[in-house]
């Protein structure tokens, strides 16, 4: 456990260096201040709160946002290492291979976990202090951001499993960009597709939300839209919901197996490279 702490906060420190890191922080809580600014307006007409209705406009947010910086974050991890010779030294010294890849993961989920907590939770406390509904829904807002840490750990953890697939840094950055235009892009396109296709409506509402339930984006919109009240009235999921039941731990689940598997799949990856 020291091993991988010791390499966890050299990540940290490494991350926190790149102007990068302090860029996507800003970016957060610019866009999270925007956001909770105009996403006043429709709190009188359909009756939620501010803290719902920035819960809302936020997870929309987050689908696009948070997996790009933890992919960004991931993805040289492990290849980069390789490429710059500091892997074989790092091999040299008393440490498995599975402690640097949890180590290394730790490191960047904190810096994420950063990057959240200060780009989501400044517009959180602003909105609170100045709203009239003070801090209503402050639940919803925090699983929210809970959820926005557990989201960017699948994608740093599908990072990890892209770098340790490839040999060469351009390699893994284009297949990371390809990682996030297929989860947050392409199979929204699909389903949507798909349901154009379905003439006879054949597909049922809970065979859609299973559908929803594979992708760790959708099962994050599907924790946070349908999850709270005001969400999904602002969201318009509301009508979903209410033919649907799902488990409130449900999508939680699904995104947690998407961090289990692709960075167990990486750990075993890395043991079979050679450096």
């Amino acid at each position: 456990m020291k091993t991988v702490l010791v390499l966890a906060l050299g990540e940290i420190r490494e991350g926190l260096r790149n102007r990068w890191v302090a860029a996507s922080i800003v970016l957060l809580a610019t866009l999270a201040f925007a956001l909770s600014a105009l996403g006043s307006a429709p709190t009188g007409t359909v009756n939620a709160h501010a803290l719902s209705v920035s819960v809302a406009s936020l997870s929309s947010l987050s689908v696009y946002l948070v997996p790009l910086i933890a992919l960004m974050l991931s993805f040289p991890a492990l290849v980069g290492e390789l490429e710059r010779g500091t892997l074989l030294l790092l091999l040299t010294y008393p440490v498995a291979r599975w402690q640097i890849v949890v180590g290394k993961f730790v490191g960047h989920l904190a810096i994420l976990m950063l990057a959240v907590l200060v780009g989501y939770g400044a517009p959180a406390i602003v909105t609170g202090l100045q709203g009239d509904s003070g801090w209503v829904g402050w639940q919803s807002y925090l699983a929210m951001m809970g959820s926005s840490v557990l989201l960017g750990a699948a994608f740093i953890a599908l990072g990890y499993l892209v770098s340790a697939s490839v040999r060469e840094r351009a390699t893994a950055a284009g297949l990371a960009i390809g990682v996030w235009l297929v989860f947050v892009v392409l199979y929204d396109i699909g389903l949507l597709g798909l349901l154009l296709a379905d003439g006879d409506q054949r597909i049922s509402p809970a065979l859609f939300s299973s559908l929803m339930l594979i992708n760790p984006t959708d099962a994050y919109r599907i924790f946070n839209l349908m999850g709270s009240g005001g969400a999904s009235l602002v969201s318009g999921l509301a009508g979903l919901a209410d033919q649907v039941r799902l488990s409130v731990m449900l999508p939680i689940a699904v995104i947690t197996l998407w961090v289990v598997a692709p960075l167990a799949a990486a750990t075993a990856l890395f043991y079979r490279r050679e450096v």
